[in-house]
């Protein structure tokens, strides 16, 4: 595999097209890890929205969420990713994270 520096070459086409499947058979199963941890952190979801319930704190904690938030633009320019797509990542598993708290905490005061 190529540096991020260097340009690909190759030798002929069929180089190429294995190239192509291989990398995508690699992002589909990227994919696949991603669902799954993303899975695993929404369902941590309910230990964060009891543990919030018993210590009387909101769902939404603003130096959490301000610390997680530094902490991916650190490492997206470490890793030179755009730092501001992964913000806009991140943002969207809070939601998702903080919506899932909300939904324990509805059905347990619902019962």
């Amino acid at each position: 595999m190529s540096d991020e520096n260097n340009v690909k070459t190759f030798k002929n086409k069929e180089e190429a097209e294995n190239l192509l499947n291989e990398s995508r058979n690699r992002i589909d199963e990227i994919d696949n890890e991603l669902f799954n941890l993303i899975c695993q952190r929404t369902f941590l979801a309910k230990d964060i929205a009891l543990a919030k319930e018993y210590l009387g704190m909101p769902i939404y904690d603003k130096n959490r969420e301000e610390a997680v938030h530094a902490k991916i633009e650190e490492l997206s320019e470490k890793n030179g990713i755009d730092a501001e797509i992964v913000d806009q990542i991140v943002n969207m598993l809070t939601i998702l994270s903080k919506n899932e708290q909300k939904e324990i905490l509805r059905r347990n005061v619902d019962g």
